[in-house]
């Protein structure tokens, strides 16, 4: 599902990753620890093809069988858009649009049709436990339901992959957990492959695989 090998990337004279390798396979749930500046975040930036890394190390990234690092910014707006979900610490929701006109917005940008995307979008949001939430706005909400929120809008057009960064940081003990054994059961009943960073030991510790991080480098 996810190749990426060789993976530097410099901010000015900053070395922030240091020749990653990893191989993610269908279907895995991977959590990615360290301690903070170890390089986490920006490697999930880079996997989720936020940011590039540096072109001269000869690094390569292949995710869903495509070599994404080769695609012009359209064409990786566009996969990135169809095959991959994020979700952050901070739930980035747009304050003025309800749950539902939330949940709808990557389909929307996708080109599918009004019809059909809120449709989908109820389904997601009554399968996450949100039917009652469609027409809140977030400020209307809990911590723990705008994440769901952003949960159903990461799945929306249904991506081979999640990212998540620090997904359960800002929620108290009881949505956390929640939130991790949702993540386990999404995988189990829709298939998505889940790439998290985390420094909840819980979470990470729950993943198929750990993978530690130090100084820019897989430990």
């Amino acid at each position: 599902m996810i190749q990426a090998t060789n993976i530097h990337k410099y901010y000015d004279q900053l070395h922030v990753l240091k020749g990653v390798d990893l191989h993610i396979k269908k279907g895995e749930i991977v959590s990615i620890v360290g301690a903070s500046g170890a390089g986490k975040t920006t490697l999930l930036q880079i996997l989720g093809t936020l940011d590039r890394p540096k072109k001269e190390t000869g690094a390569s990234l292949v995710i869903n069988n495509e070599d994404v690092l080769k695609l012009k910014d359209k064409a990786l707006s566009k996969f990135r858009n169809l095959h991959l979900g994020f979700i952050f610490q901070f739930h980035q929701l747009l304050p003025e649009f309800t749950a539902l006109e939330n949940v709808c917005i990557p389909a929307f940008i996708a080109g599918k049709s009004k019809s059909a995307t809120e449709a989908e979008a109820k389904k997601l949001l009554d399968y996450l436990g949100l039917s009652h939430r469609i027409d809140h706005r977030p400020g209307e909400m809990s911590g723990g339901e705008q994440q769901r929120v952003a949960v159903a809008r990461a799945l929306i057009n249904k991506p081979a992959v999640i990212f998540a960064d620090e997904p359960s940081g800002n929620l108290d003990t009881a949505s956390a957990d929640n939130l991790h054994k949702l993540f386990f059961k999404l995988r189990d009943e829709m298939g998505q492959t889940f790439v998290i960073v985390t420094h909840n030991e819980e979470l990470a510790n729950m993943a198929d695989r750990k993978l530690v991080m130090s100084d820019g480098r897989m430990i």
